[in-house]
C-alpha cells in the first residue's frame, strides 16, 4: 500500500484499516481527519502524537480487541491476522515456557483485571515471559502506563507494516 492509497480510500474502508492499527475510535477519527498525508512519516508522526493522548478508558476498550499472549488469535479479521503475525516469533515456545506464560497470564489478569498486552513482534517467548514476570511487580499506575505504551507500539508497528 502507498500513502496515496490511504488518502483515496472511502471513509468506511479507511476507518476499517486504521481501526486494525488500534481500536480507539477517537484516535481513528483524528488520524483520518488528517488526510491527505504527504508521506508515511507525516502519517506516523500524527498517529504517534494522537496516540499519546489516549485515556485509560480508551486503552481498556482497545484491549478487548487483543487476544491473550500465547493464544492463537481466531477469526479472519485484519486485527486477528495482525495478532497472528505479531505473535509468530513467540509461537514456537517449548512446553515449559508456554505453560509459564499461561500461568503468568492468569496471575496478571487476577492482579490487574485486564489482559496482559505486549508488543510480541520481534520478541521470543522467553523474552515475553521475562517481561510478564517483571510487569507483575508493577503497581497499577505504572502498569497502566506500560499497557498504553505497548498499545502505541503495536499500533505504530501495524501502521508501518501497512505501508511496507
Amino acid at each position: 500500500m502507498d500513502i496515496r492509497d490511504l488518502d483515496r480510500l472511502d471513509s468506511l474502508e479507511a476507518r476499517e484499516l486504521v481501526s486494525t492499527w488500534a481500536a480507539v475510535p477517537r484516535w481513528v477519527a483524528a488520524v483520518l481527519d488528517g488526510r491527505p498525508y504527504g508521506s508515511v512519516a507525516e502519517l506516523r508522526a500524527r498517529a504517534a502524537a494522537l496516540a499519546a493522548t489516549w485515556t485509560d478508558d480508551e486503552v481498556t476498550e482497545a484491549l478487548s480487541h487483543h487476544p491473550r499472549i500465547g493464544d492463537r488469535p481466531e477469526g479472519q479479521t485484519a486485527a486477528a491476522a495482525a495478532s497472528r503475525h505479531e505473535q509468530s516469533s513467540s509461537a514456537g515456545a517449548d512446553d515449559g515456557t508456554a505453560q509459564a506464560i499461561r500461568a503468568g497470564n492468569a496471575a496478571y489478569e487476577q492482579r490487574f483485571d485486564r489482559v496482559f498486552l505486549i508488543r510480541a513482534a520481534g520478541r521470543t517467548a522467553p523474552e515475553i515471559l521475562a517481561e510478564l514476570d517483571r510487569r507483575l511487580g508493577n503497581d497499577d499506575t505504572t502498569e497502566r502506563a506500560e499497557v498504553a505504551d505497548q498499545l502505541r507500539e503495536i499500533a505504530l508497528l501495524r501502521l508501518d507494516r501497512s505501508f511496507a
